[in-house]
């Protein structure tokens, strides 16, 4: 396999996925949901998200993701997973339909999306049913759809 730097590969990904902002591994919101990514300046088309469980999950009770417009009403973009106790190591992702549950395996790979979910300004939030220990970390890759929309981590 040839060798590329960090910069050709990220440029491969931007191609094949959009751009990517990543956000540092954080504890989890208690049974509630809070911002993991804010989305400015306009509408971007999610085409991945992907979680790393990075501390053990407690018993978190129900997980998903959901769309926070600055205007509008907060919806799903996920149906719920029971996440359980997830292990360090576990990937996270959705599959872009709304009506689909969260995917998640233990310590193993785990789908990517095959739709774009396209966010309004505002945030992408993470909700939990239940108070728990365990910290993510999450990357997302976008496209900017109006002109000056871009994403960055909460």
């Amino acid at each position: 396999m040839p060798s590329y730097n960090k910069s050709t590969r990220q440029r491969v990904a931007d191609i094949n996925l959009g751009l990517r902002v990543d956000r540092a591994t954080a504890t989890l919101p208690q049974t509630t949901a809070a911002a993991i990514f804010n989305i400015l300046g306009g509408r971007v088309a999610m085409t991945a998200i992907v979680g790393e469980v990075t501390t053990i999950l407690g018993a978190v009770g129900n997980m998903s993701l959901e769309a926070n417009p600055t205007t509008g009403t907060t919806a799903a973009i996920c149906a719920v997973v029971a996440a359980g106790t997830f292990e360090a190591g576990t990937l996270l992702s959705i599959d872009g339909t709304k009506a689909t549950a969260m995917l998640g395996v233990n310590a193993g790979g785990s789908a990517m999306q095959s739709k774009p979910v396209v966010l309004p300004v505002g945030t992408l939030d993470l909700r939990l049913s239940l108070s728990s220990t365990g910290s993510v970390k999450w990357s997302i890759f976008y496209v900017p759809i109006d002109e000056g929309a871009y994403v960055e981590a909460a």
